[in-house]
């Protein structure tokens, strides 16, 4: 930490050297931080985008004041939240039917930069970046995110931080809620000369909310730089720090059934995630109509998880004599063990990017070139230690393995402007990727372990085209279609057995139809409707405990078919009928059906699930929010978000078994209620918000090993101040 503090220091010093010999303009307020963006003209979605997309604007967060980035997905049309700790500390998303675990089949980039642990090999989410800093967010799910890469399955989520402020700004904001929850923001930011640097802090932490107790350090640090009137620098740097209490182990069902919602089962659980980044950004033009933007990072994530043993049979040796739940029921119980497994993982990753932008005439009309190319190398590093206790901090060391890969792809997209109304986007990525396992120890028997050298090596490459059309109907209406193949590489432990045997474990692949129509209309009006299909040939799912099953990573699940209609509106009554208060609606649905299209035997009984629905792909997903906004600063909001009913298996499950890890999960309302009252002459806000205001109980999850019981109601106040 010290070393990184003298390393911003001396970046800032440097920029203040600059600032004052260089010849460049005076202010950088007519600059804008260079970054890589997934809609590249957030003003102008109606004529620009060749697909579905959504942008979460900083007011939106505002008003909002959202305590996870859970909360803020769930508003999006097509996108299924999955809630894990409660906290949003590991996203679990999924788009248009696809699973949400670990949001392995969604791109997460911040600032446009990936942030999944490989984000080739290991996609999980175990790292979230958190919405406290965020001033925006994007989302593409259309044609248009044939660029970016490598998963192109469900969408492109883009978290967006906010840039070097033209004049100087300091910020604090406090607040605090039940079970001991605390947040605490610090953040400077200026701009002199030709430069401008934001330094932001973020501490969190609670005693327990639910059943998670946490304690998270974030500080980052964006600079940016103008070089010429030409040339600009950005480079941003983090440090994030997490301790938490998250587990596997969930409920049963005789648990849940008697209301013991929030036991803390294993205390000594501790998962510590510690993540060091660093990129950087330049952009050149290199003439009116030319540009060129490169970014290059480096960011290495520690995931080390200690987690005791357990077992649903009473028989079992080296227990601790605590048990939970309901001995008398088969599997109803939980039996403590005296014994812990710890599962550290290291992951590294080295990136860079070029991509030219080139703005042409095509006849009377501009149309636009994008090309580029990437490099990316990347590295998991696993120990497994096996401990004598619960709390144990180190023990018999039982696997050690490394699993590297490096990948090439280039992309090439045309925007053809065909006329005033009628655009065509047309573009070509291609991705290759090489990876290979070494298994150096493993546990051979119950009680034995080998060393050995087991490397084997394999790799995957496509061609993913994509076509998308935009058509305008006057200044207010647009009309949008698009097909593009989805892709994502397989997983590396899972295409790579420990004996070294390469599993034909194929790349997932789609083709992703879509066509809809999207409204602006100046008096407030703003909407977005659309059909969708995704056709997989060969869709992996997830059998990882993670995910709820038996083994590791996931597995070719044969044919299946997504679709469905999405939908979402967003009025501004107080601008429609020009009144001095504003009073507005935000409102999303989501009709999916995810099913299995071709024979598939699952089971002992080897039932055949063809027909049968996706695990956790609910049928309707919906998001309303009302507000209220007063001349004086006073904005209240109040939203509610339901989600249908959802299988667990394949087999679609209906009764619920004891261990509470299958079984349907039942349909559920959750309500937030926000208030924020500004104060002006203060340059402060204050606000108060409440999660889960009718203090539902309902069943969140049934991964990884039992019932997730969504959080409590909790109220939390704060206040934001400006100097």
């Amino acid at each position: 930490m010290r070393s990184l503090s003298l390393l911003w220091f001396s970046i800032i010093y440097i920029l203040q050297a600059t600032a004052q010999t260089s010849t460049a303009p005076d202010s950088l307020s007519q600059y804008e931080m260079p970054a890589v963006t997934v809609i590249a003209k957030k003003d102008r979605l109606l004529s620009d985008v060749p697909g579905s997309a959504a942008y979460i604007r900083p007011i939106d967060l505002k008003r909002m004041t959202p305590l996870t980035g859970n909360e803020v997905f769930r508003k999006i049309a097509g996108v299924n939240v999955v809630d894990e700790e409660g906290m949003g500390m590991r996203a679990n998303i999924g788009i248009r039917g696809l699973d949400p675990d670990r949001s392995a089949n969604v791109l997460v980039l911040e600032d446009g930069i990936p942030v999944q642990l490989n984000p080739y090999g290991e996609p999980e989410m175990y790292y979230s970046p958190s919405i406290d800093r965020m001033s925006g967010i994007e989302l593409l799910k259309g044609s248009g995110q044939i660029m970016f890469g490598p998963r192109t399955i469900g969408g492109v989520i883009n978290y967006i931080t906010a840039d070097p402020p033209a004049t100087p700004e300091t910020s604090v904001t406090l607040r605090g809620g039940q079970g001991g929850f605390l947040g605490l923001q610090l953040g400077y930011g200026t701009s002199f000369g030709n430069a401008g640097m934001r330094v932001h802090y973020l501490h969190k932490r609670a005693d327990k909310i639910g059943v998670t107790g946490f304690e998270i350090h974030d500080l980052n640090a964006k600079f940016k730089l103008m070089l010429s009137e030409k040339s600009s620098l950005g480079i941003k740097l983090q440090v994030y720090d997490e301790l938490s209490n998250s587990t596997y182990i969930g409920l049963t069902q005789p648990m849940f059934d008697s209301e013991e919602y929030y036991p803390v089962m294993a205390p000594d659980d501790q998962l510590r995630v510690r993540r060091y980044a660093l990129g950087a950004t330049h952009k050149y033009l290199i003439s009116s109509n030319l540009k060129l933007i490169t970014t290059a990072y480096l960011y290495s994530t520690d995931r080390n998880w200690r987690r005791q043993a357990f077992t649903t049979n009473p028989l079992a040796s080296n227990q601790t004599g605590v048990v939970w739940g309901d001995p008398s029921i088969d599997k109803g119980a939980i039996f403590m063990q005296n014994e812990s497994l710890s599962r550290n993982r290291a992951f590294s990753v080295g990136g860079a990017e070029t991509h030219l932008v080139w703005s042409y005439h095509l006849g009377k009309f501009k149309s636009q070139l994008d090309a580029g190319a990437r490099l990316l190398r990347e590295t998991a590093a696993e120990q497994e230690i096996l401990g004598s206790s619960p709390e144990a901090r180190s023990g018999t060391l039982a696997k050690t393995e490394k699993r590297p890969g490096y990948a090439i792809s280039g992309f090439v997209q045309n925007k053809f402007v065909l006329s005033q109304r009628l655009s065509v986007t047309a573009g070509l990525r291609m991705e290759y990727y090489h990876f290979e396992r070494g298994v150096y120890l493993y546990k051979s028997s119950a009680s034995s372990y080998r060393d050995t050298a087991i490397v084997a090596a394999t790799e995957v490459s496509a061609l993913i085209p994509g076509l998308g059309a935009n058509y305008t109907l006057g200044e207010n209406v647009a009309l949008f279609a698009g097909v593009h193949k989805g892709f994502a590489p397989p997983t590396i432990k899972n295409s790579v057995s420990t004996a070294g045997e390469v599993f034909p474990l194929d790349a997932q692949a789609s083709w992703n139809y879509e066509l809809g129509t999207r409204i602006t209309l100046t008096n407030g009006i703003e909407g977005e409707a659309a059909l969708f299909m995704l056709d997989f040939d060969k869709q992996v799912i997830p059998v990882s405990e993670s995910a709820g099953g038996s083994g590791s990573g996931f597995a070719n699940a044969g044919k299946t078919l997504h679709q469905g209609a999405e939908a979402s509106l967003k009025i501004d009554f107080g601008k429609l009928l020009h009144m001095k208060y504003q009073f507005y609606y935000q409102g999303s649905g989501t009709y999916s059906k995810a099913t299995y299209t071709a024979d598939r035997f699952v089971g002992a009984d080897k039932k055949n699930v063809r027909g049968n629905v996706l695990p956790y792909a609910p049928t309707w997903l919906s998001s309303q929010t009302i507000g209220f906004v007063t001349p004086w600063h006073l904005d209240i909001q109040f939203s509610g978000s339901y989600v249908s009913k959802q299988f667990t298996n394949a087999m679609n499950t209906l009764e619920a078994s004891a261990d509470g890890r299958t079984g349907q999960i039942p349909a559920y309302v959750v309500a937030d209620a926000a208030l924020r009252l500004g104060v002006p002459k203060w340059k402060s806000t204050f606000f108060c918000t409440a999660k889960n205001l009718a203090d539902a109980r309902y069943i969140a999850s049934r991964r990884p090993q039992g019932i997730r019981v969504g959080v409590p109601r909790m109220f939390v106040a704060g206040v934001e101040c400006l100097f």
